[in-house]
């Protein structure tokens, strides 16, 4: 099954905030190894980033999408 990524442009819509956000996000020390930095950008693991919002934005969680994928 292939990996699905988010870039900054994608954590920013998932998060709601701007690409500059996203960059200050990255700088924290809690923040979620890269998965990948290629020519366009660095990727991270969207399941790396599902788990940092669960911890550190829980009003964030999409318990629709989960439920959805469960049933």
């Amino acid at each position: 099954m292939p990996e699905h990524l988010y870039g900054p442009q994608e954590i920013g819509e998932r998060l709601g905030v701007s690409r500059e956000r996203v960059r200050q996000l990255t700088l924290r020390p809690d923040w979620p190894a890269p998965y990948d930095r290629l020519a366009m950008g660095t990727v991270w693991r969207k399941a790396d980033i599902e788990e940092w919002i669960g911890k550190h934005r829980p009003h964030l969680t999409d318990t629709d999408e989960d439920e959805a994928t469960t049933a």
